[in-house]
């Protein structure tokens, strides 16, 4: 029996986010702390690299989606997949800021051509009634590669953080080459059709499914002028207040507030990176059968108290309930990010309002790091900047529960 080509797509984006994830993202914080500990950087200067990541994106978003919108992602995904393993083998070379502020920048760019922007994209092109749980496959890559954030981390106690960086690199390209040919434009292309269903008789409805298809066509100029575009924005840019700032500061905080090792604080980031698998395999069961709005506003809920668990932890037992909530609540919500819009606003321009969305989005993936970076300088610990980021994200619940379905175009 012949697989559908898009189900090949969905485990390709899956691989390229697990190796995103297990060899940058997730474990950007263990070279945090250990850059902090062997150069005396301050919090705030390493979470300036961070936040420059996330400007570039947003900046090269809008163009990244007009690009997409014109020539498809195939191309783009590839290019990224080598400038990422370059970056990385950059990083492993630096001894200044300037040097580290100059690899960031090459990172960051690899990993918007070949992360979740471009790849999701890609996927919504090939599926409908089935695009959240294709979305969720893609996912369950980026959970997979917080679980082996700890392999990462013994990697740099047995054999130095420069050559894990560099080896890093190396396998990158090795091993995200293969997968970026997988990707197509569209399942015309190669003979195929939308989810891999046979095509519709003469006169056959091919509206397949109710919350989707060509009634909800929405260019990127009609989309802007509905709340809908902007609130969920503003949820997406409020959620990655916490998740960025988790994912740059979490171990560090660990370390310094309850004198656990680099290899000791990475153990809750793969438990919470294993519930966050948890959580995208719950999403892409039920995401296409019930309210991703609603199921998004209590995942911001959840974002808030975990958050607040680990940043008045006393002991493993919060820190677990900590790893346990923010792991389920971001592996629901993140493959929903996408696959709500494409909900709402159709596919035919969704690469521009979804680069259009980055511009507002990357607030708070600036902000979530440089908010605790700086508040930690200022105060000795991250406490006063995780509770701020903590009470934003619950207050970005509201930003789901009103974002309606917005009605057709005229």
């Amino acid at each position: 029996m012949k697989i559908f080509h898009g189900w090949k797509m969905a485990g390709s984006a899956a691989g390229i986010q697990m190796l995103h994830a297990a060899l940058l993202h997730q474990s950007f914080g263990a070279y945090f702390a250990i850059l902090i500990e062997q150069k005396g950087w301050s919090k705030t200067s390493l979470s300036a690299a961070s936040a420059m990541q996330s400007a570039e994106t947003a900046i090269i978003g809008p163009a990244m989606g007009w690009l997409i919108d014109r020539f498809g992602p195939q191309n783009m995904i590839r290019a990224g997949i080598i400038t990422f393993g370059v970056g990385l083998m950059m990083f492993s070379q630096i001894e200044t800021l300037a040097g580290l502020y100059a690899s960031v920048l090459v990172i960051a760019l690899g990993s918007s051509l070949s992360g979740y922007f471009p790849l999701n994209i890609a996927l919504i092109h090939w599926f409908e009634r089935k695009r959240a749980r294709a979305l969720s496959i893609s996912g369950l890559g980026l959970a997979v590669g917080g679980i082996l954030v700890p392999l990462v981390a013994w990697s740099m106690q047995q054999f130095g953080w420069r050559a894990t960086a560099f080896g890093s690199g190396v396998l990158m390209i090795a091993l995200g080459w293969p997968l970026a040919r997988l990707f197509k434009r569209r399942p015309e292309d190669i003979g195929e059709t939308l989810d891999g269903l046979p095509p519709p008789a003469p006169g056959e409805a091919t509206d397949l499914h109710p919350e989707a298809g060509t009634q909800r066509e929405f260019t990127a100029r009609q989309a802007l002028r509905t709340s809908a575009f902007w609130l969920l924005a503003l949820g997406h840019g409020f959620a990655l207040f916490v998740v960025t700032a988790v994912n740059v500061h979490a171990i560090n905080h660990m370390r310094q507030s309850l004198d656990y090792s680099v290899a000791q604080a990475s153990l809750f980031i793969m438990i919470m990176t294993a519930f966050q698998v948890g959580g995208v395999l719950l999403g892409g069961a039920v995401g296409d059968r019930y309210s991703k709005r609603w199921m998004c506003a209590a995942c911001m809920l959840m974002h808030a108290v975990g958050l607040l668990m680990l940043t008045f932890a006393t002991g493993p037992l919060m820190l677990t309930a900590f790893a346990v909530l923010h792991g389920l609540a971001w592996g629901v919500r993140g493959p929903f990010m996408q696959a709500i819009r494409a909900d709402y606003f159709g596919r035919r321009s969704i690469g521009m309002i979804l680069g259009l969305s980055s511009l507002i989005i990357a607030i708070g993936q600036i902000g979530g790091p440089m908010v605790a970076g700086v508040l930690g300088d200022a105060t000795g610990d991250y406490r006063a900047g995780f509770t701020v980021l903590a009470l934003l994200a619950g207050a970005g619940s509201l930003l789901f529960a009103f974002a309606r379905r917005p009605a057709p175009p005229i």
